[in-house]
């Protein structure tokens, strides 16, 4: 703590020096959260002739605090990073941020298929850690993201590559940031109701507004109750976020942000089918995609979490700026499931087995950084230095026991009480983590030179062990990045950064996890429009890229609960994406990516040269959506969709001969209807249309997830 408090008078010192020297004038279109939610959002307004313009002002990203920790524009930040604004989110329809990506290029999402827990994520081929508001979420190595409701924000960043230089421990395909609907002065809201597939019931609402002189409030909740696709299956949610901001000098701004969530599922998840008759012939039949293997009257999951914390902003000139972010979270889940864990010979006969599972996290995380505008000679420099803490506390157990056998084709459900075995300790574990890291935004003329650099302290502490033990796990991470943008606004820029992955767990046997390293060189181009008019609002990017990553986790194939730490992997690829928005008519969402994940090198020869799970190589997607604004059809609009993913194995091999469950390539297609007029907007938007049947992933030959089927969810929302 001494050496940390240090660092702080350092970072102090050094910020005052800068706030000496010339300030550099130039601009920058970035947007804050603040400016966000006062400007966005998509609203009909009617003209005198009565044409019907259906505005969606933040459709096209200019800018991301994720990327740099500063309201520098995109254009400007040499490697890639994809905008889902919540103009997107509300014109698409999305419900959850595994359905927000299925028009993103490099992210893969649903791998195991409708979950109605969480956001199963990959992005170039590795898990993302998820963020909330800058600050990590409180997950690990058993817990990959939290399943906060999507509602509750305004955006979705995410980062692609390293992203260690800022945020510390992360692994090399990058991390994904949920930014909160925040207060505005200007009073607001919305009260949303939704109905659809499988009993889909929801009603939501946010409200905004100036409380009393330079105090604003944001309330925003949502109730849902949906059955699964899955037979006995149903899931209910109460979500609240209230946030106040309070001004409180015409230079230093606090937002307070808390969420509170509950989750109920009862009667299962999605999955652990039988390969045989989901992704292979089975000679008795197909499997029926809502079969239930599990006991509905026994499986359940419990969820319960919450945050609360503040952004602390203070300008001490034009040139100099301080934010803070600070947040304590709280996470807590249970589960009972009896589940699919063998197929006999006769291809109809399922064993089971019966696992509970606890996990509690709690978490205290800050961040403090200066961000300095100015010059030294004819270069202008943008400097953020920063220093972070992070105290992370997870216990978690399980249990497995046997089951009684089921009929794959006709089950035949217990009539008698199960009694969960009894839950053994699995992890107890203590992470703190602290951070000082610095960048310098050189700007010369057109071209931009980024330089950052970071030192990372961190101590894993395992209580479990006899004696409780130790282990510091530092390390340095830097990148170096160089973007020349011409008038026209076109960006080609190269980066090489590094990473860093601090790993918390341990394998099923209990031997603890060493940390994993990566690198990544980055080339590419990107293009805003500038040229093109008001009318015109797009933002195109385009990357090669290649990552490599030692020490890494995959999930064990002996054990799909579990993960395993393997020697080396190897992911390279290309990437491009457009999103644009023309006249306040026509919006387009396309991607492309192809994704090259393989492992290298590994203590098991069969996995030497296989591709990563859950990671298909070819992703391509193109959505179009036109409102009509004149004539007796003002108002009204539609859209439609292709998504194409190519095959992609479920597990990486351990046996000779290897069997990778691969699921097939697949083409699903989306469409909305809409009609917008002042004050309300009623939509019905559906996806994977022809319902078509596949095996979302396979992990084993009984770990088999059917995808989302056909999904059709009508939505009225009145605005106000």
């Amino acid at each position: 703590m001494r050496r940390c408090s240090s660092a702080i008078r350092v970072i102090a010192l050094l910020m005052a020096g800068a706030a000496t020297l010339p300030v550099a004038a130039h601009a920058q279109d970035a947007v804050s959260p603040e400016a966000v939610e006062a400007d966005g959002g998509v609203e009909a307004v009617k003209q005198d002739d009565g044409a019907i313009i259906v505005t969606a002002r933040r459709f096209v990203p200019s800018g991301a605090i994720t990327a740099s920790k500063t309201t520098a524009p995109l254009i400007e930040t040499p490697q890639s990073v994809s905008v889902i604004s919540r103009d997107q989110i509300d014109l698409l329809n999305f419900v959850d941020v595994q359905q927000a990506v299925r028009y993103t290029a490099g992210v893969a999402g649903e791998n195991y298929g409708p979950d109605l827990r969480f956001d199963f994520l990959r992005v170039r081929g590795f898990v993302p850690v998820q963020y909330i508001d800058g600050m990590q979420a409180p997950v690990s190595d058993t817990i990959d993201n939290v399943g906060i409701d999507l509602y509750g924000f305004d955006a979705i960043d995410i980062l692609k590559g390293s992203a260690s230089t800022l945020y510390g421990s992360t692994p090399p395909g990058g991390i994904y940031n949920l930014t909160s609907r925040r207060p505005s002065t200007r009073t607001g809201g919305e009260i949303q109701v939704k109905y659809g597939t499988d009993d889909f019931k929801q009603v939501a609402g946010t409200v905004t507004g100036e409380l009393t002189n330079g105090i604003s409030a944001r309330l925003t909740g949502l109730y849902r109750d949906r059955d699964g696709q899955t037979d006995f299956v149903t899931a209910r949610r109460a979500y609240v976020a209230p946030a106040v901001t309070f001004e409180i000098g015409p230079d230093t701004k606090l937002t307070a942000l808390g969420y509170y969530q509950w989750d109920r599922v009862e009667g299962d998840t999605n999955g652990f089918l039988p390969a045989n008759g989901v992704l292979f012939d089975n000679p008795v039949g197909k499997v029926r995609r809502g079969i239930n293997l599990g006991e509905p009257d026994y499986n359940f999951y419990r969820r319960e979490q919450w945050g609360a914390g503040y952004e602390l902003t203070h300008r001490f000139s034009s040139a100099l700026s301080f934010t803070q972010n600070l947040r304590w979270t709280d996470y807590s889940e249970y589960q009972q499931i009896i589940y699919a864990s063998g197929l006999a010979a006769d291809n109809r006969t399922v064993s089971r087995s019966n696992f509970p599972f606890a996990d509690d996290t709690q978490q205290f995380a800050v961040d403090n950084r200066f961000d300095a505008n100015f010059a030294t000679g004819a270069i202008e420099h943008r400097v953020l230095v920063g220093f972070d803490y992070r105290n992370y506390r997870e216990q978690s157990a399980f249990a497995f026991a046997g089951a009684t056998d089921i009929d794959l084709f006709d089950p035949v459900y217990s009539t008698a009480p199960i009694t969960a075995p009894a839950l053994g300790a699995f992890t107890d574990v203590r992470l703190k983590q602290y951070g000082l890291y610095a960048q310098d935004q050189m700007k010369i003329d057109n071209f931009i030179l980024t330089l950052s650099g970071r030192q990372d302290w961190s101590r894993v502490t395992r209580y479990l062990t006899t004696p409780v033990t130790q282990t510091n796990q530092d390390k340095f991470t830097w990148r170096v990045g160089a973007t020349y943008v011409t008038e026209a606004g076109v960006a080609p820029y190269v980066s090489y950064s590094t990473s860093f992955l601090t790993n918390v767990g341990s394998t099923i046997g209990g031997t603890p996890f060493v940390p994993s390293t990566g690198k990544q060189w980055e080339a590419g181009v990107k293009y805003d429009a500038r040229n093109l008019g008001d009318d015109v609002k797009l933002f195109a990017t385009a990357a090669l890229f290649r990552i490599v990553q030692d020490n890494p986790l995959l999930t064990d194939p002996n054990a799909v609960f579990f993960d395993i730490q393997t020697g080396r992997i190897v992911s390279k690829g290309f990437e491009a994406e457009f999103v644009g928005r023309f006249y306040q008519k026509l919006s387009v969402n396309a991607s492309y990516s192809f994704t090259d994940a393989k492992i290298t090198r590994s203590d098991f020869p069969p996995e030497v040269g296989a591709r990563l799970e859950a990671t298909p190589r070819h992703k391509a997607s193109l959505f179009v959506d036109y409102t009509q604004d004149t004539g007796a059809l003002a108002g009204f609009g539609g859209g439609a969709g292709v998504r194409y993913l190519s095959s992609s194995p479920g597990v990486t091999p351990s046996t000779i001969p290897a069997i990778l469950y691969t699921s097939p390539a697949v083409t699903l297609f989306d469409a909305t209807l809409h009609y917008d007029i002042p004050g309300w907007r009623l939509a019905i938007n559906g996806s994977n249309i022809f319902d078509k049947r596949y095996a979302g992933r396979c992990n084993g030959p009984v770990g088999c997830f059917f995808a989302q089927s056909r999904q059709i969810v009508a939505t009225a929302t009145k605005r106000f």
